[in-house]
């Protein structure tokens, strides 16, 4: 089958459903190339949890920040449940 993101020609093809549509991909990089939300800041692909604002995307609460999102945080503030790490 043939990769949707480099056009190879490949025997062992990724096959993804996203939102009801089928995609092919010869290996994760190109399935992630193709699929993944890009920072709206910087432009890395969010291949992990990254966070989210009113629809926007962001690798992490710096870029969000920078964009005028001040809530974001990249992790749970001690006492809140939460331990520090040391």
């Amino acid at each position: 089958m043939q990769c949707e993101t480099c056009g190879n020609n490949y025997d062992k093809p990724i096959e993804i459903v996203k939102d009801g549509t089928r995609h092919v991909y010869d290996c994760f990089a190109c399935a992630i190339h193709a699929l993944a939300p890009a920072c709206a800041r910087c432009g890395v692909k969010i291949i992990g949890h990254g966070l989210e604002s009113e629809g926007e995307f962001f690798c992490c609460a710096h870029c969000a920040r920078h964009m005028g999102v001040r809530a974001l945080r990249d992790r749970a503030e001690p006492g809140a449940g939460q331990t520090a790490v040391r």
